[in-house]
């Protein structure tokens, strides 16, 4: 494989995992590179997404983005192929499905693990930290949908470290816009460039990139 993976995963549902897949692959295509986002959920979200924002902006919408549904269960083909010819790969992993999460994660460059700042949330990081240790891959996690003022926010930061893994700097908020853009299959740069989603989420973007590149 050449290109940078990254596995989008997390046991709990609702954590946000389509959402950071669907940002960041448009955030790096319209940077240039050639991305691919795999949907291995069987909900399909991302790819219900990708055709809403085919219906927004037409078939050439967005140069450089490829969007695949999985093909026939085959996570560790599907990643290989779609590798050979993207820059990066970005697999939306589904919630409690450890085999195809395991596959993913065995092919990342890196693991990211969205968790909302709750204990509930941080309490279900556990199993996929323990795949990625098995697997020995890279693991970072993404405080997301944080209200970072409040001292829930601050104490679950803190608490993040204790699992002796890597937290990403750059931390998304509880962005409504977030939400409401991708109802058009669009990302909250491309509405509100100058938002605090579109800053954070550009934010993340570039330190990831800057982490797999070092």
């Amino acid at each position: 494989m050449t290109a940078k993976v990254f596995s989008i995963t997390q046991q709990k549902g609702g954590v946000g995992k389509t959402t950071l897949t669907a940002h960041l692959a448009v955030l790096w295509a319209r940077r240039g590179r050639r991305v691919a986002a795999l949907d291995i959920d069987p909900q399909g979200s991302l790819t219900d997404w990708y055709e809403a924002r085919t219906k927004t902006l037409g078939e050439d919408g967005t140069p450089g983005l490829t969007v695949r549904p999985l093909a026939a269960a085959r996570v560790a083909t599907d990643v290989d192929r779609l590798a050979r010819d993207h820059d990066i790969v970005l697999i939306d992993c589904p919630p409690h499905g450890e085999t195809e999460a395991r596959s993913a994660i065995r092919r990342a460059s890196l693991v990211l693990v969205p968790v909302q700042p709750s204990p509930l949330d941080l309490w279900a990081t556990r199993p996929t930290l323990d795949l990625a240790a098995k697997a020995e891959r890279p693991v970072l996690l993404v405080l997301n949908r944080a209200s970072l003022r409040t001292h829930l926010a601050a104490t679950m930061i803190t608490r993040l470290g204790e699992y002796r893994v890597r937290v990403a700097r750059a931390v998304l908020g509880n962005r409504v816009l977030f939400a409401e853009c991708m109802e058009r299959g669009l990302t909250a740069p491309e509405i509100r460039p100058r938002s605090l989603a579109a800053q954070e989420i550009r934010k993340l973007g570039t330190e990831l990139l800057r982490r797999v590149s070092s």
